[in-house]
């Protein structure tokens, strides 16, 4: 395995414990409309290295590598990681949750949350360790806070207004979200 395995990870409530292919899902990888979140994710940034949150099988890490930035990710799924390699193989992987991210602090241009913060057992902790290890930017794709037929259900998601309460009170000192076809995005100043 090309990553790192912490031994003290522990279960999180809420995470995806669905299959690899179902993440790679055409339908699914359509509506995060990839390409537009990496173009908003980098907008007026001089980045080179992103750290991809609960990467799961890749999908944005191999679109950062594609961008051209060293790309670092983590998920506390093990099997997820092992398929994210396949696909982002000049990435770097290791299992950590997003509540305790194993990098010192401002080690990364842009830190990327996608899909992950709804799935978090502390959402709170999980930005403040983004806003730890980010440099420049954070930024979170999330479903929007609404019943639907795909996705999470609504339990489970969390509503603009929590994202940008959790952002202020982790210290981020700006909360930009736009509205995309299917998605919620936020970029996060700190």
């Amino acid at each position: 395995m090309r990553f790192k395995e912490l031994n003290d990870v522990t279960a999180h409530e809420r995470r995806f414990h669905g299959t690899a292919d179902r993440l790679r899902a055409a339908d699914r990888v359509a509506r995060l409309e990839v390409p537009r979140v990496i173009a908003l994710s980098l907008a007026e940034l001089i980045a080179t290295n992103v750290l991809d949150v609960g990467t799961g099988t890749g999908i944005f890490a191999e679109a950062f590598a594609a961008a051209g930035l060293a790309v670092t990710g983590i998920d506390t799924n093990t099997e997820l990681l092992a398929r994210a390699i396949g696909f982002a193989p000049t990435a770097q992987f290791e299992e950590a949750p997003a509540e305790q991210i194993p990098f010192p602090d401002s080690s990364f241009d842009l830190v990327f949350l996608g899909h992950v913060l709804h799935e978090t057992d502390d959402p709170l902790a999980a930005l403040r360790e983004a806003r730890r290890v980010a440099r420049q930017r954070v930024a979170i794709l999330e479903w929007p806070y609404r019943e639907e037929p795909v996705g999470p259900p609504l339990a489970h998601r969390i509503s603009s207004v929590t994202v940008t309460d959790l952002a202020a009170r982790a210290g981020f000192s700006q909360v930009e979200t736009i509205q995309l076809e299917h998605m919620e995005f936020y970029r996060l100043a700190l």
